[in-house]
């Protein structure tokens, strides 16, 4: 299977960024996109909301559910779930990528922004999943795609950000479960991780603005990225750390340069890999 046509994906934190990105590489098969976010009024800081999302994803060819979640609401998830399985009968798979994030030392981290990114992230992760699985079961090429980097115990991994990166790995930690959890039942949990710092709100206004989006690589490495694992027989291809241009390279991609927010510019690698 090399189409995503006619698939239904759950994606959280779709109304822009690598969210976005994937359902809009999804759109262009014909598939059906569930934009889980909770913008829906427009934002201060942030572009898109859910509508200018679905807006796009019908654009780009696709079909799009434009809904208002919190992933800290098991409620809004659930009314969430519900809603995608009456208006397109299903659910193929679920991106899980909504992520909060403070590259913060212990003293320096707030315990409500503690709160925060292991609400979203960890817990986030595993209720969508929870809400998904009974859908995704009765999927024929059922996958999970939580947006969370490689398991690696390093103490250089955990120092200069302890809570942030225990929320991360905490998605990551949902991928080794569930893999195990759900191969019998054929549904495939992976992660996947940037190489490089990708260009998005986050790194705008948190991490180092220009400067940093200069020595980025564009949300559509992560997206093509993704539709390669998505498009592949679930009980072959389960319980993995994918890294973007890996997966690209698996399938021949040899040429990066178009993924650079400034052709040439030197890139500058994400945490945790």
């Amino acid at each position: 299977m090399t189409t995503l046509a006619g698939k239904t994906l759950f994606i959280t934190g779709a109304s822009r960024g690598i969210g976005l990105a994937i359902g809009l590489r999804a759109a262009r098969d014909g598939a059906n996109v569930v934009i889980a976010a909770k913008t829906a009024e427009p934002h201060p800081k942030l572009p898109g909301t859910i509508h200018t999302a679905a807006a796009e994803i019908e654009k780009a060819g696709g079909r799009a559910l434009a809904c208002v979640v919190d992933v800290r609401s098991e409620d809004q998830i659930l009314a969430a779930v519900e809603q995608a399985v009456s208006a397109f009968g299903g659910i193929d798979v679920l991106v899980n990528n909504a992520s909060a994030i403070s590259l913060t030392g212990t003293l320096a981290t707030p315990m409500k922004r503690y709160d925060l990114m292991h609400q979203i992230n960890t817990r986030g992760t595993f209720a969508c999943s929870q809400a998904c699985l009974p859908h995704l079961m009765k999927a024929k090429n059922p996958h999970i795609l939580n947006l969370s980097p490689p398991l690696d115990m390093k103490e250089k991994w955990f120092a200069p950000h302890v809570a942030y990166t225990m929320a991360k790995f905490g998605m990551s930690m949902c991928v080794l479960g569930m893999a195990g959890e759900l191969r019998s039942a054929g549904v495939a949990v992976n992660a996947l991780w940037p190489r490089t710092v990708i260009a998005t709100a986050a790194v705008q206004n948190l991490l180092g603005g220009d400067a940093t989006i200069r020595g980025s690589r564009t949300p559509e490495i992560m997206a093509d990225a993704a539709h390669a694992i998505l498009t592949r027989p679930s009980r072959e291809c389960t319980g993995n750390f994918f890294v973007d241009d890996d997966v690209l390279r698996s399938i021949g991609v040899t040429d990066f340069a178009k993924y650079q927010v400034v052709p040439g510019a030197e890139l500058i690698p994400d945490f945790f890999v």
